[in-house]
């Protein structure tokens, strides 16, 4: 506990410069593209566009809420665009930032925040983009709209804590990125994104408990909510206490393996 306590404390002082060096790897992925920033928004929005016609134009698929289904979908995959953004970034911070990480001087452990906020600051402009859509259908903005900051916060949390885990696991097995990759694909059809139990007939009841299992049921559940009924966080309390008592548990496990294997990183860089 007192790891994470100084940790915190060092984050806190240099707060400043994790957000410049956040600004900093953020403008450096679009360094040298001709197209800029406009890549980190084509395959996305382009993977929405697909999921729509097959599920919404093909299979005439129905959400379990009275809205049309690309505002059903949306709040549901945005979040999963971050989450999926800053595991895959984050497993390679360390071999990315090397010359960062063989500087005795600089907390290693700053590298998957630094790599969160700026995966966030793409995330951010999502919300935008997903705000501009409900209200070009005419959806009339309401209070539970401010409840996306408390739920991407919940989501940076969660992927922050996977990502002290992988990012330290990759520096010494390098498949591990290939394996995040993966899971991720397979994650997405896991969780409640582009279906639902409701819209499967004949679907167990089982179903819907164990997909609440997964952490990030919360997270998806929580941005629908927000956009979509207006519930508010607190109607979720079962829910919420098990998301939050799994990300720390998750947290501190990754935070364990990191300082174990921080002392090594050097050398194997």
């Amino acid at each position: 506990m007192g790891y994470v306590i100084s940790l915190l404390k060092e984050i806190v002082a240099k707060r400043k410069l994790i957000l410049d060096l956040a600004k900093a790897d953020f403008k450096k992925r679009f360094a040298g593209s001709y197209f800029g920033i406009a890549w980190m928004f084509l395959q996305p929005l382009a993977t929405v566009l697909v999921y729509f016609c097959v599920f919404q134009l093909g299979f005439k698929s129905t959400p379990p809420v009275d809205y049309p289904y690309v505002l059903w979908l949306i709040p549901g995959i945005v979040p999963w665009f971050f989450f999926s953004e800053v595991l895959n970034g984050g497993t390679n911070c360390l071999q990315e930032y090397n010359y960062l990480v063989k500087k005795m001087a600089f907390q290693v452990e700053m590298l998957p925040i630094i790599k969160m906020l700026s995966c966030f600051m793409v995330h951010a402009i999502f919300l935008v983009i997903m705000i501009g859509v409900f209200l070009c259908y005419g959806i009339a903005p309401r209070i539970s709209w401010i409840q996306i900051l408390y739920y991407s916060f919940a989501c940076s949390m969660l992927s922050l804590a996977l990502t002290y885990f992988t990012s330290a696991i990759n520096v010494f097995f390098k498949d591990m990125a290939q394996i995040v990759g993966i899971l991720l694909q397979f994650g997405m059809w896991l969780v409640p994104i582009m279906w639902a139990p409701e819209m499967l007939p004949g679907a167990p009841a089982w179903l819907t408990p164990v997909l609440k299992l997964n952490p990030f049921y919360y997270i998806v559940a929580g941005y629908r909510d927000s956009m979509l009924t207006g519930d508010g966080f607190w109607m979720r309390p079962t829910l919420g206490v098990y998301f939050w008592v799994a990300t720390l548990a998750l947290m501190l496990i990754g935070l364990k393996v990191f300082k174990k294997l921080r002392p090594h990183f050097s050398d194997v860089l």
